[in-house]
């Protein structure tokens, strides 16, 4: 009979701690959780007070675990009343709270790709399909990489168009990425197909379609038999590609030192109005083309005989406007990030 007992009150003292935990977590003021302090450990009427009253009930060994499980329950509640009573007067002595909690959540942005950049991955993309490697150069130049390797002598007045950056004993920032082309076929011999994205830099003004730096990609294909054909088929996938396939191409003459023919290349783009219905956009240019001068590649000892190619550049800056529908260049650059998180990919 002893034994039950015993079980009995050890149980009583399990409920009384989960009962006097809940009581202290939910007493939310100092007066509130004395009530509940004198309620389970005072002496006078405390439950587990009282529990501990009736140890002379029991047997001396049965004693022992009851008694230890009453001291354990009194030692794990006056635990959890001093932790609370600690944060209750850290609430009181708080500084009152004066924002606005109606207000919706800040979420934090956690960055992604520039809208520039995820244009010239979607570009390089695109053209390693299309059988072309990625090739890179230093953006501080030699007037000869930049110019005279170019069919461009520093006097002609094709070289004050890029008028750049001088820096000290001839170097100079490069104004286009053409000096990477030069630069491959000075090391390896033909069939070249590469495609060389980088950073330019030109005394342009800062307006809502120019920078002082951008970022620009050009194409070179070196082989044998290539043709204009085979410029404007390539051109004209890539659009196909990047805007759709009902994108419409167009090649207009026009002037390059290092082309020739050389040729502007504008798009016709199919679009949808908030309507549904399909519009097409107006002629719009992307950039420049033409066939590989003859005299750029005898100047890097390619026979112009049997070799022929083409090359073409553009700024993804402007690729960018035109996908997005933004009318200002500057606002890739102004670093708003409330501008820039509208472009963000998961």
């Amino acid at each position: 009979m002893g034994a039950q007992q015993s079980g009995s009150l050890i149980d009583d003292l399990s409920a009384l701690e989960i009962e006097g935990l809940g009581a202290v977590e939910s007493a939310g003021t100092p007066e509130a959780l004395e009530a509940v302090r004198v309620a389970f450990l005072g002496r006078k009427d405390g439950k587990v007070s009282g529990i501990l009253r009736r140890l002379g009930e029991l047997s001396a060994e049965e004693r022992p675990p009851v008694g230890a499980a009453a001291n354990r329950v009194r030692d794990r509640l006056q635990s959890a009343l001093d932790a609370r009573e600690q944060a209750l007067r850290g609430d009181a002595e708080a500084p009152p709270i004066l924002d606005d909690l109606t207000l919706p959540a800040r979420h934090r942005w956690i960055g992604g790709r520039h809208p520039i950049t995820q244009a010239i991955d979607e570009i390089v993309s695109i053209f390693r399909s299309l059988g072309f490697t990625l090739a890179r150069g230093p953006e501080a130049e030699t007037e000869w990489y930049n110019f005279e390797a170019l069919n461009t002598p520093l006097d002609h007045p094709a070289a004050d168009a890029q008028d750049t950056f001088y820096l000290k004993d001839g170097h100079l920032l490069r104004s286009h990425t053409s000096p990477v082309q030069v630069r491959v076929l000075e090391r390896h011999a033909p069939p070249v197909r590469i495609l060389a994205p980088g950073m330019v830099y030109r005394r342009d003004s800062y307006d809502a379609t120019h920078t002082p730096a951008f970022a620009q990609i050009e194409g070179l294909a070196v082989d044998e038999g290539l043709s204009f054909v085979d410029l404007k088929a390539t051109l004209g996938e890539f659009a196909r590609r990047y805007w759709g396939p009902g994108t419409r191409v167009r090649f207009r003459p026009s002037f390059f030192p290092f082309t020739e023919p050389s040729a502007e290349v504008d798009v016709k783009r199919v679009l949808r109005n908030p309507k549904g219905d399909t519009v097409e956009t107006p002629w719009i240019e992307i950039m420049g083309a033409g066939m590989v001068d003859p005299a750029v590649l005898e100047a890097l000892k390619i026979d112009s005989e049997r070799y022929t190619g083409f090359a073409f550049g553009m700024g993804p800056g402007r690729i960018a406007l035109l996908r997005h529908g933004v009318p200002d260049l500057r606002l890739f650059y102004e670093n708003d990030v409330r501008f820039l998180s509208q472009f963000a990919r998961p």
